[in-house]
């Protein structure tokens, strides 16, 4: 099941249907991650001060659906209400939640089992009001999914971080991987004018995604592909990450700081740069997309290249709008999903190479923009004209400000519910654990 493009596109009974089955596949891939694979310990443990212990993901993914989809959605009594600051990721920040009294992983796991049974039995009793913004079209519950979809990516990162033996296994090879077809241009030229930004008809995006609006950009160049793994080393061998002319200052502070010289989880042995992917050891392949890399290597790289890191307005008119009807598109391709055109939903534990996917370009013919990895762009996180928080301030608003850049596009890790053309992700620029990479742009006019 995909976003919905459009509100009352579906029957509610229908919907519903749908709801349920999507809650249960996302309750699937969260035991996946944590209760079907790892050890107690090993759920309980922290693996870094930037990552949360895998239990009490589990148990806040519970809380969250209690909070939105029992008490405000069905108006049911609160379950468990003194655990609601353990779990308010507001309260605590990643580095004490070891410390507090959190469920074991048998009792997260009843607990999360047991409001799932309740919000299955009231939601026949829902009406989904289209006077009620919370519940209109199933927004609430789209936002429930998402939001643990969003946790499921983020227990794959601390999966990643990990040490000791793997616990999950790399898929078959994808039947739906159709090839590889090397783009003829390394880079396209989109018009200057104006486009569509954001969405007002999708009932389950998110309020920083809204409302659609007119933006006028300039001409421009954007690499048809993201940044690989062989360009990224090309980077490196050249000095890089020793040339302070490359660098934000605060970004050489960082490199300065914490001795950087190459994306996180790789290292050179033998002559040879390898990396580390969920507890294997395995060299860099040089064709796929760079991941775990921050905004200040992006940048630096950008303008090693000659170019710089696009806006976010221009990442989302390459990937969004169409010349010739002069609409934005859900998704590069069009209105409808297909699995087949994106390395989205963990269908593999790694990005592709430059090639795949050749169906999923946009109109401008720009591959890969939803998918392999998150790409980070020039703009600070803010909202748009006409913002309005909804349905509360802590999952868009208080992020606003040069703190936090913006990254577009999802990743491998990224279920297709938690991402659109307009979807909106941010992190501080020095954030690399995340699977992160980039392209890179150019003013038109400009030598590359």
């Amino acid at each position: 099941m995909a976003p919905l493009s459009s509100p009352g596109a579906i029957a509610e009974d229908d919907l519903k249907n749908l709801i349920a089955d999507e809650l249960g596949a996302v309750r699937n891939r969260s035991f996946g991650l944590t209760t079907d694979v790892l050890a107690a310990d090993d759920l309980t443990g922290q693996v870094s001060p930037l990552m949360s212990p895998l239990v009490w993901d589990l148990a806040h993914v519970g809380n969250y659906e209690e909070l939105w989809l029992l008490r405000a959605a069905a108006g049911v009594e609160a379950m468990r209400p003194e655990i609601d600051d353990l779990y308010d990721a507001f309260e605590h920040p990643r580095a004490e939640r070891p410390s507090l009294p959190l469920l074991t992983p048998e009792e997260a796991r009843a607990y999360i089992g047991t409001v799932r049974a309740k919000v299955l039995d009231s939601l026949s009793s829902v009406r989904f009001d289209p006077t009620n913004p919370l519940t209109s079209d199933g927004f609430v519950y789209g936002m429930v999914v998402q939001h643990e979809h969003m946790h499921d990516e983020t227990m794959l990162a601390t999966h990643q971080l990990r040490k000791g033996a793997p616990a999950l296994l790399d898929p078959v090879p994808d039947p739906l991987h159709n090839g590889v077809e090397r783009p003829r241009t390394d880079e396209v030229l989109i018009e200057g004018g104006p486009f569509q930004m954001g969405t007002s008809d999708n009932p389950w995006a998110y309020d920083n995604e809204r409302p659609a609006h007119m933006v006028d950009v300039p001409a421009y160049y954007i690499d048809t592909e993201p940044v690989t793994n062989a360009a990224y080393l090309a980077f490196m061998e050249s000095g890089g990450y020793d040339d302070p002319r490359w660098w934000d200052p605060a970004g050489w502070e960082w490199r300065t700081r914490g001795d950087k010289h190459a994306p996180a989880f790789w290292f050179r042995e033998g002559g040879q740069w390898l990396r580390r992917r969920f507890g294997r050891t395995e060299p860099v392949p040089p064709d796929e997309a760079v991941q775990h890399v921050c905004w200040y290597e992006a940048d630096a790289y950008a303008r090693w290249a000659g170019k710089r890191l696009p806006t976010e307005a221009e990442w989302e008119k390459a990937a969004r709008w169409d010349p010739e009807t002069h609409r934005s598109r859900t998704y590069p391709w069009g209105e409808v999903y297909d699995e087949g055109r994106a390395n989205l939903g963990q269908r593999t534990l790694r990005p592709s190479e430059t090639g795949s996917f050749a169906s999923g370009a946009s109109a401008y013919g720009v591959r890969r923009m939803l998918g392999d990895v998150w790409e980070w762009t020039s703009s600070d996180f803010h909202g748009y004209p006409g913002f309005r928080s909804f349905p509360y301030k802590e999952y868009s608003e208080v992020f606003f400000g040069p703190g936090y850049k913006v990254l577009r596009g999802g990743s491998w890790a990224t279920h297709p519910l938690a991402v659109r053309g307009s979807f909106r992700n941010w992190d501080y620029p020095i954030r690399r654990q995340i699977f992160s990479g980039f392209r890179c742009a150019r003013t038109a006019g400009e030598g590359a």
